[in-house]
């Protein structure tokens, strides 16, 4: 009977680890659960989400840049009713709970059950020092990039030189023959992969770099088994139709009603018609994200220092290079995707024994601890549930018009069961510098900002102190509308020195209904 105790005690360990994870999952983000305006963007997906499930199309009657998959992701969160609030984020905590429990088993190919773990419990503790502690779009990528990761570190493996010899020597060509000969199995390896990271991009297009980075190893792993042959031709193609195929999906879908040009100006080409912002901002955003993560980079260059360069560590520098190509370093969150293969390149470290262990717990309670510090500080900065339900009952239309939040949170939209004046409904869309030109929206900020006012909203909620990268031009057209017909009907402080202000539209002024998109 022993022996069969031991077979299984590899399952039982997952099994209990697999809990202590998911403790540590939701005890790292509690605080979070019960706000209802964590982050201005998951505001918005969550918005764009719920707009979509009463008939909305994204990019036509509600605007932003973000893939499809995202707004899909935030759906099924909220779909089966309850608070949509809290169901995002519970959803948002399964993914990772599941991404650090593919860690762990991930770095036990280099690592001992040790540094598996603390490398597991390390990047649950540090996306809260990067934003990552609601629903950013890295925590839900995470997931299917670190299998395709996975997936493909496996099909590598498998190759090996001596397939060359095997595979020039099969004339056949076919999908059959792929599919059903000895080295099939990387084949299906690969296809798996490569479709996981094809509905990563459909959740940010950033993980195009990891991707490429995958299937240029999954096609240097076919050229060992199968040389130079048609058969690596017809796999590559089949390895990166899997890849394309969620983007396809979608943008047929578009094109099937009619919405191709509205699909692709929105995912393609409007990410680089925004206006830079500016130099010393983005170097700065840069060094904050280096400094959040030099902890588990300086372990990782550790630990490579005594084995030769390899996967893992390949695809961290790909992670890193994909972030410093799309420029957008102003917030933390921008370096959530290489939080993963650092943990993963940690781990063999933190796996030794003596004062390399104590520095791994010591470094995990930091994470735990300094995370939800951190966490608790953006909440204050940015308010909380009792803030956000106070702006929203001084800002409910009660005349019938229509709320627009020009400045503040996108969740007041879903909180005021308001209608929409416009399909720029996240505030940034019309007031940030970066996005003044038609070529980043497809709109003119300020001609847009004139037709809202021209539709006289009930309600208008601003900030203050002012945005400091704003859109001078359009903060003009809304301040002389609000002096002509506002009244300031609230003052709310939402953190230190931060205020939203409220206003109400003259009594005199007549208030037509307003529209949703």
């Amino acid at each position: 009977m022993k022996p069969a105790g031991k077979r299984h005690e590899p399952l039982s360990r997952d099994i209990v680890f697999a809990a202590i994870l998911l403790l540590a999952v939701l005890v790292s983000r509690l605080q979070t659960f019960g706000d209802p305006v964590l982050g201005f963007d998951e505001q918005y997906y969550l918005l764009v989400a719920q707009r979509m499930l009463h008939g909305s199309l994204p990019y036509v009657d509600i605007w932003d840049r973000k893939p499809i998959g995202l707004f899909l992701v935030y759906a099924a969160a909220i779909l089966p009713g309850g608070n949509p609030f809290l169901s995002y984020k519970l959803l948002a905590a399964l993914f990772v709970w599941g991404t650090a429990f593919a860690i762990w088993r991930g770095a036990r190919r280099d690592a001992g059950p040790f540094g598996a773990a603390v490398a597991a419990l390390l990047y649950v503790f540090w996306l809260n020092f990067m934003e990552g502690e609601g629903g950013q779009a890295p925590v839900f990528y995470d997931l299917p990039v670190l299998l395709a990761a996975l997936l493909t570190r496996r099909a590598f493996t498998s190759s090996s030189d001596s397939g060359i010899s095997r595979g020039l020597s099969i004339r056949s060509a076919s999908v059959f023959a792929v599919a059903t000969g000895e080295n099939g199995r990387i084949f299906a390896t690969g296809l798996a992969a490569m479709l996981l990271a094809g509905i990563a991009i459909q959740i940010k297009y950033t993980a195009i770099f990891e991707a490429a980075f995958f299937g240029l190893v999954l096609v240097w792993a076919g050229w060992r088994t199968w040389g130079p042959s048609s058969r690596l031709a017809l796999v590559t193609l089949a390895w990166a139709s899997a890849l394309l195929a969620p983007t396809l999906a979608a943008w047929a879908y578009y094109a099937a009603i009619g919405q191709s040009h509205a699909f692709v100006f929105a995912n393609f080409l409007s990410i680089f018609g925004r206006l830079p912002d500016p130099l010393p901002d983005r170097l700065m955003g840069l060094v904050l994200i280096l400094v959040i993560l030099s902890p588990l980079a300086v372990i990782a260059v550790l630990a490579s220092l005594r084995q030769r360069i390899g996967f893992n560590q390949i695809w961290a520098i790909t992670a890193l290079l994909g972030m410093l190509a799309f420029g957008a370093f102003l917030s933390p969150n921008y370096g959530l995707p290489i939080v993963a293969p650092l943990c993963l390149c940690a781990a063999p470290w933190l796996d030794r024994r003596g004062l390399r262990r104590g520095a791994g717990i010591a470094l995990a309670a930091l994470g735990l601890a300094g995370g939800i510090f951190a966490v608790g500080q953006v909440i204050i900065g940015k308010g909380n549930r009792t803030e956000a339900l106070a702006v929203a009952a001084a800002a409910r239309p009660t005349h019938g018009g229509c709320l627009w939040v020009w400045d503040g949170y996108p969740a007041l939209y879903m909180l005021t069961n308001s209608c929409i004046p416009t399909r720029y409904a996240f505030p940034g869309q019309l007031n940030a510098a970066n996005e003044n030109a038609i070529s980043a929206s497809g709109v003119d900020p300020s001609a847009e900002v004139r037709r809202i006012l021209a539709s006289r909203p009930e309600t208008i909620v601003d900030d203050y102190p002012p945005y400091d990268r704003g859109n001078r031009a359009t903060r003009a057209l809304v301040q002389a509308d609000l002096a002509r017909n506002y009244i300031l009907a609230a003052r709310i402080a939402t953190g230190p020195h931060r205020f939203r202000l409220i206003y109400h539209r003259r009594p005199e002024a007549v208030h037509p209904a307003g529209t949703s998109p």
